[in-house]
């Protein structure tokens, strides 16, 4: 296969940005100067700017030998405005910087690219800039994402009480078992070259690990219920690292019912041929990209009927500690063990 491969040494550092970014298109009105000068000028009109970057770096955060680079790059998009997200604000623009060794062409380069504009597209968000430097080795990527929200309604992880509802958004534990399956397939590669990938019906969890979603849907969905969450955060180290730190900012307790967590049936019969337990994997997991969140009993009835929340248990007092009630109906104390490739 004679692919074309174009070396980034033929461009230079500035020939290779202005390639790179010879097709950005400019979405949001608040992008007064985008990408071409020493700095970018946004103007959020009134609004409040919120700040977040997410550091991707090759053999910690991804793998190529089954990762995609328009994936990753679709990825990197997503897991920095997740966080935009996870503070019930509207990402709108980002940066993009990405230290890249000799391994990698143009054509590699523009694949990733090709990931990082269809996310801007996806989520009408802006890419106003970013820098390019040389590695050792490898690849790594920082993408910085910004996001507009009404002044001083933004959502920290401090504001749960006793009483509101615990929520979190979709379905949990689906993208640790896609990483599974791909350690599984990539091991056996290895020791066989020869043998094919052995993935099919199960491109659901392969999607999650590999092309997930950031939930800007629900901060729009909240905006238009009139709810205004207590505290929220993303989910991307498991369920109960991240209530841990919403109990621990908030300083309450917090009780959740193992029946209540919400896995996607493709997850299970995974978890369940792996041998792993589902409910440890939405607990422990991470990459999941949702949001979890706290509200007041009162918004109940709005939240019961949407397909994209489900309620998993309530805050208590500090005192009271983290539970979990089992499908059994025993009680156990939540451990938060976390999402280990990223510790």
């Amino acid at each position: 296969m004679n692919e074309e491969r174009t070396e980034i040494g033929s461009l230079g550092e500035f020939g290779l940005i202005e390639h790179l970014t010879r097709n950005n298109e400019t979405r949001q009105a608040s992008t007064i100067l985008s990408v071409g000068d020493d700095a970018a000028v946004i103007d959020q009109f009134g609004k409040q700017t919120l700040i977040s970057t997410e550091l991707l770096v090759e053999g910690v955060h991804f793998d190529l030998m089954y990762t995609p680079l328009k994936h990753l790059g679709y990825k990197s998009v997503v897991a920095a405005i997740s966080d935009i997200c996870g503070m019930n604000a509207t990402p709108t623009h980002i940066t993009v910087s990405i230290a890249i060794s000799n391994r990698f062409s143009i054509e590699a380069l523009d694949d990733l690219y090709n990931g990082i504009y269809a996310a801007c597209e996806v989520y009408n968000i802006d890419l106003i800039g970013g820098d390019t430097t040389s590695a050792g080795k490898g690849l790594i990527i920082s993408v910085t994402a910004v996001g507009e929200v009404t002044p001083d309604k933004f959502i920290t992880r401090s504001g749960a009480q006793k009483g509101d509802l615990i929520c979190v958004t979709g379905d949990l534990g689906a993208a640790y078992l896609g990483l599974q399956l791909l350690e599984r397939e990539k091991k056996i590669f290895l020791e066989h070259p020869g043998v094919q990938p052995d993935l099919d019906n199960r491109k659901y969890v392969i999607g999650r690990t590999l092309r997930p979603e950031a939930r800007v849907d629900i901060v729009e969905w909240l905006a238009t219920q009139e709810i205004t969450p207590t505290a929220m955060m993303d989910i991307t180290d498991g369920l109960s690292s991240e209530l841990f730190h919403i109990c621990k900012q908030s300083n309450v307790g917090c009780v959740i019912y193992e029946d209540k967590i919400p896995f996607h049936d493709e997850m299970r019969e995974v978890a369940y041929k792996f041998e792993i337990d589902p409910t440890a994997c939405a607990l422990s997991g991470g990459d999941d990209y949702e949001l979890l969140f706290t509200v007041n009993q009162e918004e109940y009835d709005k939240i019961r009927f949407t397909e994209k929340i489900s309620v998993v248990g309530y805050i208590t007092e500090a005192g009271e500690g983290k539970k979990m009630i089992t499908r059994k109906g025993n009680t156990h104390d939540l451990v938060a063990q976390g999402w280990q490739q990223d510790k």
